[in-house]
Formats: C-alpha cells, sequence, structure tokens
C-alpha cells in the first residue's frame, strides 16, 4: 500500500516538474512566473529549473559527427606534427651545439694541428692560423649553443 502511494505521488511530481512556465513584467513593474502565458503582455518561456528558455540546438546528423571527428583529428595530427618538427629541430641544435664545441675544444687543447692544402697535400697548421680557426671556432659554438 505504502509503495502504491509512493509511486502515484512520484508521477503526480513527475508531471508538475514538466510544466512550463512563463516569466513577465506585470503594470507595476514586477516580475511574475505563472504557469499559464499572460494575454497581451510579452512573456519568456524559461524552463522548471528558472533559467531563460533557450531553444535546444538540433540534434547533429551523422555527417555533421563524422565531420567534426575529422576535423579534430585533422587538428591533433597537425598539433603531432608541429611538436615533431620542433622536437627534430631542438635535437639537430644540440647535435650543431656538440660539433661546435668540439671543434672548438680542438683548436683550445693545442698540439699539432693539421690541414689540407689546395693540393690535396697535409701541412701544419701556424699559430696564427691556429688562433683565427680558434676564434671561429668560438663564434660559431657561442652561435650554436645560445638559447
Amino acid at each position: 500500500m505504502k509503495n502504491a502511494i509512493m509511486l502515484v505521488l512520484a508521477m503526480g511530481l513527475a508531471t508538475t516538474a514538466t510544466a512550463q512556465l512563463y516569466k513577465y513584467v506585470d503594470k507595476d513593474g514586477k516580475t511574475v512566473y505563472s504557469d499559464q502565458p499572460p494575454a497581451g503582455v510579452d512573456s519568456k518561456q524559461v524552463n522548471s529549473a528558472g533559467r531563460g528558455a533557450t531553444p535546444a540546438a538540433p540534434p547533429k546528423t551523422a555527417v555533421e559527427r563524422d565531420k567534426d571527428l575529422d576535423k579534430g583529428r585533422k587538428e591533433s595530427a597537425e598539433k603531432a606534427k608541429k611538436a615533431g618538427e620542433e622536437s627534430d629541430r631542438a635535437s639537430q641544435s644540440d647535435q650543431r651545439c656538440a660539433i661546435t664545441r668540439s671543434n672548438h675544444a680542438m683548436y683550445t687543447e693545442g698540439g699539432r694541428i693539421q690541414k689540407t692544402n689546395d693540393k690535396g697535400e697535409r701541412e701544419l697548421m701556424t699559430d696564427s692560423e691556429i688562433e683565427a680557426a680558434r676564434e671561429k671556432a668560438r663564434r660559431e659554438m657561442e652561435e650554436a649553443c645560445k638559447k
């Protein structure tokens, strides 16, 4: 018996929860809410939660949903591509920095350094040539390793 009464009450509350509400301003300037639309007064239909009723967007068709999914996939593929390119650039920059550091270290450590002349023969570098090459390697290293 209690279950039947609870069921009837629940059904009665469910129908009142779906009832339409109307909001309007009366002649005294007061905001009035009613379940009946007033005659001759501009009123707005509001939902049961008390917010202004906004027309629901029609559900998207399968084609529109498919287009949205394709758009999302393309955008994420572009982001992944850009991230990959940025990673490649950073890796190349790190490699260039390591190479230029190595070159600079070679000229800084000193010792006998050889070069190849125009005829393809190897000959030792003079002190002034080593100093010029060291300075050039330093500039290249600073350029390649700056962040």
